[in-house]
């Protein structure tokens, strides 16, 4: 249960100051349900974000069953189609470290849905258990030293100062990357990225263990 509390805890922060950008922003940010612009695209997680989606999906499946099924599909179908251009091992999922192979792949498959996006709905099927990038895109956001672009549907009309007015640092004392850096099923990987899509099928085996493996293998420490 360790990485469930931790990263309940990570959200809720972060969920927390991105509400308050949200709330200065007020009818600058256009993000709304339906609005699936950033929902397009192949893009980079990593593996707390993996390890989120599967667990979205597991509650899915206890829910829906057919929409977790279709979401499954849908996933399979990404992977399929890009298998063969993967920037990585196209068997765990996992990416290169390799910043222009893995641009360029993205920018070749930047019309793909995300498999959690319902097309029928325009909504996602795994909001709650999302990836940080879908939780923070929309404001602009400060991640480090680097100053990223609000979403170019936002904003408009608005100042430069406007904009800073809302920028949100979602996770200023790094508690993402300390989560990662110190879980033990997946230090070995931990700085390594995947895909949504890799995260949600079955037959994939992304480096990610349960939440008692955590547990027992730390106290084996």
């Amino acid at each position: 249960m360790r990485l469930q509390v931790l990263d309940r805890a990570l959200l809720r922060e972060v969920d927390r100051r991105l509400q308050e950008g949200s709330r200065k922003a007020g009818k600058s940010l256009a993000c709304r349900p339906g609005c699936t612009a950033c929902c397009i695209g192949v893009f980079t997680i990593n593996l707390l974000d993996a390890w989120r989606l599967r667990q979205g999906l597991e509650h899915l499946e206890l829910a829906d069953p057919a929409q977790a099924q279709a979401v499954r599909q849908r996933s399979a179908h990404v992977v399929r189609l890009v298998r063969e251009e993967f920037p990585g091992d196209a068997r765990t999922g996992l990416l290169d470290p390799d910043e222009e192979r893995i641009d360029s792949f993205t920018q070749k498959f930047s019309n793909v849905a995300c498999p959690a996006l319902d097309p029928a709905t325009g909504l996602c099927a795994l909001y709650s258990h999302r990836p940080m990038s879908c939780r923070t895109f929309g404001l602009p956001v400060l991640e480090g030293d680097e100053k990223l672009s609000p979403c170019s549907l936002c904003f408009q009309g608005s100042s430069s100062k406007e904009i800073e007015d809302c920028r949100v640092e979602p996770d200023p004392d790094g508690f993402e990357s300390a989560i990662l850096s110190e879980l033990p099923e997946i230090e070995a990987d931990g700085d390594r990225e995947t895909l949504v899509a890799y995260a949600l099928i079955p037959d994939v085996h992304v480096r990610l263990a349960s939440d008692d493996r955590t547990d027992e293998s730390r106290a084996g420490r």
